[in-house]
């Protein structure tokens, strides 16, 4: 399998890589990256520029895995709103296939105004799903035309909100260009907190060759009076990473799993610890 990253020294524009940055990342022991580029959701960087951010990464020896979609609301009931969201889906496409990605990382959205990760009722109900699918049909002919796959990633606070829900929503979407980037920690609970080996094979088992990447982060349950589940530094909590990486590599051994919630500071020790998880679980990281 290979490890990737995203935050830490990563910047916000693409400009603003530097030759430095990627040979850091690469330094740590990472082998791609996944971008953010939060500068860039409403600039449209010029094709030098672009070429510029790819052989700089190049030179270092890291691929683009994964840039994102910007989270923008792919379920809004008013269709006018929907088609403002899917224009910046397309347009987050368009601009990983110039900055060569492979894939672009996206939610569903949330009714929430105070966020796309954020719970509202109307986000489970069954005219959001639909709409989702309606929204993910039409992005994956832009995916297909571009020759960037969409990854979807679900949280239990959104329309995704586990594996059977989103195993539902890829197979009637019905293409090869839509996937799921996995990250377990959004779908665990406080029944499964305590056996995540046990979640990880539910999700993997419901899901299978749907699944594109991963993500690495973990999770936390603390001793307080109402339930809170904290996403920490991976290593640092409850998910079984070694049993993880087994599911992955048991898809590809060219699947990426990429680190996220992660400062600059801890990215070498998160390379080892995911390193020796892998060693453990007898798969060879790139």
């Amino acid at each position: 399998m290979r490890l990737g990253i995203s935050g830490t020294l990563l910047p916000d524009n693409v400009t603003d890589m530097t030759p430095g940055i990627a040979a850091t990342i690469r330094d740590w022991g990472y082998t791609g990256i996944f971008t953010r580029l939060r500068a860039n959701r409403v600039s449209c960087p010029s094709d030098a520029d672009c070429q510029t951010f790819r052989d700089i990464l190049t030179e270092a020896g890291l691929e683009h895995v994964m840039a994102t979609g910007y989270w923008q609301n792919l379920i809004h009931p008013d269709i006018d709103e929907r088609e403002r969201s899917l224009e910046i889906l397309y347009g987050g496409l368009r601009l990983a296939a110039r900055l060569g990605a492979t894939c672009i990382d996206t939610g569903p959205g949330s009714m929430s105004p105070n966020g796309p990760w954020a719970p509202h009722p109307d986000n489970w109900s069954a005219w959001a799903e639909a709409n989702l699918i309606d929204s993910l049909k039409r992005a994956a002919d832009v995916a297909e035309e571009v020759g960037v796959r969409i990854h979807l990633e679900g949280h239990q606070l959104v329309t995704l909100r586990d594996a059977d829900t989103t195993r539902r929503v890829i197979d009637a979407i019905g293409s090869s260009w839509v996937c799921v980037d996995i990250d377990p920690v959004n779908w665990i609970t406080l029944d499964t907190y305590f056996d995540t080996r046990m979640a990880i094979d539910g999700m993997f088992d419901t899901l299978g060759d749907r699944i594109g990447s991963g993500h690495s982060k973990d999770v936390q349950l603390w001793d307080r009076h109402t339930i809170h589940l904290d996403t920490v530094v991976t290593g640092s909590g409850a998910i079984d990473h070694a049993h993880y990486i087994a599911r992955l590599e048991s898809l590809s051994s060219e699947i990426y799993l990429i680190v996220e919630a992660c400062e600059t500071s801890q990215a070498s020790e998160v390379h080892r610890f995911l390193t020796d998880q892998a060693s453990r679980a007898g798969v060879r990281v790139y």
